[in-house]
């Protein structure tokens, strides 16, 4: 589903934009002023879209693109774009998403790696739980041999409040069976490095 397939509900609009026009004033602002007239719709319809993963099957997205094959070496899609919201701050985090599994007779359509990864972003996250979530999905559904997520990342909340720290990256890493080898680890790192 991409942004033109996304449709918001109306009256999730209109209640979002109620609590929004209430913040504007708490925080000091005129929400009858020009600029910020469409704003409160406007948030109401962006937080619809960011958090559109709650209403998504990951599993079921792999499900539709699954395929007998007998390919036992490992499958790495690697940089997946990704942008989700910290449930702490609200506050975005997005970066690079790494996953690799090791086929067991099945593997899946590549793009429907990366619909996972969206599935589970557009939701309010903290990275470690999207790390293991993206992992477990894969593991769950195509019962591999093994799968391995490494998410890299930026966090808002880190960069423009509390600490302050524009360049700091968060790196999480989760992974099962042939992945807890360390030959096996290595050699993924060293494909998405490469």
């Amino acid at each position: 589903m991409n942004l033109q397939d996304f449709h918001s509900r109306p009256e999730v609009t209109e209640n979002i934009a109620q609590a929004v026009e209430n913040v504007l004033q708490q925080i000091g602002e005129d929400p009858k002023r020009e600029g910020l007239l469409k704003t409160p719709k406007r948030v109401g319809e962006a937080l619809q879209f960011l958090c559109k993963g709650y209403n998504e099957d990951a599993e079921a997205i792999l499900r539709s693109a699954l395929f007998e094959e007998d390919y036992r070496q490992m499958v790495v899609v690697k940089d997946i774009d990704f942008y989700s919201l910290c449930e702490h701050h609200m506050l975005p985090f997005f970066g690079k998403v790494h996953v690799a599994y090791i086929p067991n007779g099945r593997i899946t359509g590549l793009s429907k790696i990366a619909r996972v990864v969206d599935v589970y972003s557009r939701r309010l996250q903290v990275q470690e739980r999207l790390t293991s979530q993206i992992k477990d999905c894969i593991q769950n559904t195509l019962n591999p041999l093994g799968v391995m997520v490494v998410i890299e990342a930026e966090h808002l909340c880190m960069q423009m409040r509390g600490v302050q720290k524009q360049h700091a990256m968060t790196v999480t890493s989760d992974f099962t069976g042939a992945f807890e080898q360390a030959k096996t680890r290595e050699e993924f790192m060293k494909l998405i490095k490469g």
